[in-house]
């Protein structure tokens, strides 16, 4: 049979169920509120209902697969109410809950892929891993005798292999620099803690760092032990960095949120149809952390239970928000389990902040496209590059305890602007960034030398350890031209800076951990810079702009 005719035979098969599909869909989404309505009170259009399902499953003309209809109608009838109500199907739970979790049983590695090879990062302390010998540079060549070698194998795959049940064994192959035979452990799966703080250190003798990436089951905890740690180490003020934290559990922020409010200040407060359901929160005078000057980071990707704590310090005046425009998501998601074990996370209430506001930003029902691109949006019209390209909704101004005035309907707008900083970002940056080659270069430089930089005790150290900025950026040059991107000098000069410090700090990674990346990057973000020179002068809340 030729390529054409089987297209068009293809066509002709898809235009006959057509119809069938459309139907399914609308009696399908109608069938999903029998399900979820109680079961003693059936409404008309819900027997209607149960009667077009049965004519379909008993009388058309070909036999139908009804559940695999339904599973096409859910999220179709989900994407018409919000942006933010989704059907989980069960066998896609429990990877979307796995970042929520407080912990997982597996072998206690950190690692990435880099050119089809799974490479430890870093080694959990105390875990299965690390009791058994396993070194952060060793790549995982093989898991219980299946090969990964050549294979084109993603996060998913191996988390699939190196994760288990609570006790049970796995053997892993490795390959470790240094040694003429690839080295095998039997490891025995454990409890690892998921971990939800990135980095915790002091940027000076009085400035305490911690970067939050999600708001999962023990953030609370980690959150707890980082400051209080980085008070017993002299920190006096702090920073905390919530840019690209998209949110995750309500609970969490309000715990955390407690943790930087005086007794009695309002935190959140959420309504829904229901208003016997509505809940109001206020801290609760707990709180070590409640007098302690504060900047709050946030970004265009900051979200959710990250905008709970952000609004909850802005609108009690209690530290400086200082960033970009917040993503604006305002909606509270409940999970909904269904008989087959899938679920659905259907919005229902609006979470508003201390001052009354609801930040969440407009959508119109069915017509997600915009609102999923509506962070596109504000890089064309310039918002994240000036603060007056930047558009509030003037009908909604509400005010902080001390009557500075905030805005609803958008996110949260910072007390301080700062523009997202895209110094350095050529082709050549941009092409090498997005092919890995920074990582692994970065990965392969700390393999090879990783006997001489593992005895740094610090990120100085480490980094008098490394060749001159420009030795090493000709070797990643060469590296990069090895690896198909051609030398273009003019580009790699105005990329220079950016590129040696993404370098330097993927190699301390690599060798002293994430704090050590971090302590890295923020030396030249100038939101960090900016947050660092604010609370050196004094936080004034009444000069803000």
């Amino acid at each position: 049979m030729s390529d054409s005719a089987s297209k068009d035979g293809s066509r002709r098969s898809l235009i006959s169920w057509l119809p069938l599909i459309g139907a399914a869909l609308f009696c399908g989404g109608m069938w999903l509120g029998y399900l979820l309505a109680d079961g003693d009170r059936i409404t008309p259009a819900q027997a209607k209902l149960n009667t077009i399902f049965e004519l379909i499953e008993e009388d058309y003309v070909d036999t139908v697969d009804m559940d695999s209809l339904v599973e096409m109608t859910i999220p179709m009838l989900l994407k018409n109410l919000d942006p933010h109500s989704v059907y989980v199907p069960a066998a896609a739970r429990e990877r979307a809950n796995r970042d929520l979790e407080s912990s997982f049983f597996g072998i206690g590695i950190t690692f990435q892929i880099l050119n089809d090879s799974v490479c430890v990062v870093e080694v959990v302390p105390g875990g299965p891993a690390e009791l058994e010998g396993v070194l952060a540079g060793d790549r995982i060549v093989a898991v219980d005798g299946q090969s990964l070698i050549g294979k084109d194998i993603d996060n998913e795959a191996v988390f699939g292999l190196l994760r288990g049940p609570k006790d049970s064994p796995v053997e892993i192959t490795v390959v470790r620099a240094g040694e003429p035979a690839p080295l095998k452990f039997n490891l025995i799966r454990d409890v690892i803690p998921s971990v939800s703080i990135e980095a915790s250190y002091l940027m000076n003798d009085s400035v305490g760092y911690v970067r939050l990436s999600k708001f999962a089951a023990n953030t609370h905890t980690e959150f707890l032990q980082a400051m209080t740690d980085l008070r017993y180490n002299g920190a006096t003020c702090f920073i905390i960095d919530l840019r690209d934290n998209s949110g995750g559990l309500l609970d969490q922020a309000i715990l955390i949120a407690n943790e930087l409010l005086p007794a009695g200040s309002d935190i959140v407060s959420v309504r829904g149809r229901d208003s016997s359901n509505d809940s109001h929160w206020q801290a609760d005078g707990t709180s070590l952390f409640a007098e302690s000057p504060l900047v709050v980071l946030v970004d265009e990707f900051t979200a959710s239970s990250s905008e709970i704590v952000a609004g909850a310090v802005q609108d009690n005046d209690r530290g400086l928000i200082l960033g970009r425009r917040t993503y604006g998501k305002g909606l509270v998601q409940h999970k909904i389990a269904l008989p087959d074990s899938s679920e659905i996370r259907l919005t229902v209430q609006r979470y508003y902040t201390p001052s009354g506001r609801s930040i969440q930003k407009p959508f119109k029902p069915g017509e997600l496209d915009e609102y999923e691109t509506e962070v596109m949006g504000r890089i064309a019209s310039g918002e994240l590059f000036s603060a007056d390209s930047v558009k509030l909704n003037s009908t909604e101004i509400f005010t902080t305890l001390s009557g500075r005035p905030v805005y609803a309907g958008g996110g949260i707008m910072p007390d301080v602007f700062v523009a997202s900083d895209t110094t350095g970002y050529t082709s050549y940056y941009l092409r090498v960034a997005n092919e890995g080659l920074i990582t692994s270069f970065a990965y392969e430089y700390a393999d090879l030398n990783r006997a001489d930089l593992s005895e740094s005790r610090s990120v100085d150290e480490l980094l008098s350890k490394l060749p001159g900025h420009d030795v090493l950026l000709w070797a990643f040059v060469k590296y990069a031209a090895d690896n198909g991107v051609p030398r273009r000098w003019y580009y790699i000069n105005n990329s220079a800076e950016l590129i040696v410090n993404l370098l330097t700090a993927h190699i301390a990674r690599d060798i002293l951990g994430v704090d050590a990346f971090y302590q890295i990057v923020n030396r030249r973000d100038p939101v960090v810079n900016e947050a660092i020179r604010r609370l050196n002068q004094g936080i004034d809340l009444s000069k803000t702009e």
